[in-house]
């Protein structure tokens, strides 16, 4: 089977790092459970930022987000034993194309398995669509309400990484990347 995924706040916790890089550089102590309760997908307001202040935060951390973030638990073994048994992994991030080859070496160096050919980067979160119905994918992981929108008349299954700020969709979730193994046709999620 061909399974697709997301990178950021779907395999890797993006936005938790960031909060705690935010942390750092802005010299604050703001609780993690303040993270937790965000509805956003933007971390500046816990700290008290503009829209354009939050912007400018990300854009001068953009590389030490992208590129320490660590993966989410059991995603990299996850992966791992979906390509043992047999399956194609695909990778399908928004992010610009100035940042794809980096990403890809990242997520070689934190064990994700990346093949030649299965890494797809550069294009708009709505243009995700399209690569996804070319590749002709069976499962597609994604944490954006937007992208997973434009996916539901698709033919594949189509799960949401839990988030605060996808609850409201009514598609099946992961919280622990281990529960995939589970949905699979004769998985274990053990």
């Amino acid at each position: 089977m061909k399974f697709g995924f997301d990178i950021d706040d779907t395999l890797l916790n993006l936005r938790e790092h960031a909060f705690r890089i935010y942390n750092t550089k802005l010299n604050k102590q703001i609780g993690i459970e303040v993270f937790h309760a965000l509805t956003t997908i933007s971390v500046h307001e816990a700290f008290g930022l503009t829209v354009e202040e939050g912007r400018e935060m990300w854009k001068s951390h953009r590389d030490e987000i992208y590129f320490s973030a660590p993966p989410f638990p059991d995603a990299v073994e996850v992966l791992q034993e979906l390509v043992r048994q047999g399956h194609e992994i695909y990778y399908v991030t928004a992010r610009s194309a100035e940042h794809c080859e980096k990403t890809k070496e990242a997520l070689e160096l934190a064990g994700f398995p990346v093949q030649d050919g299965r890494f797809y980067c550069g294009m708009g979160d709505l243009e995700k669509v399209h690569i996804i119905r070319t590749l002709g994918l069976d499962y597609y992981f994604d944490d954006k309400p937007a992208v997973l929108d434009t996916l539901t008349e698709l033919e594949l299954q189509l799960y949401a990484k839990d988030n605060p700020y996808n609850k409201h969709l009514g598609i099946p979730r992961i919280v622990n990347w281990r529960e995939l193994l589970g949905h699979l046709p004769g998985g274990t999620d053990a």
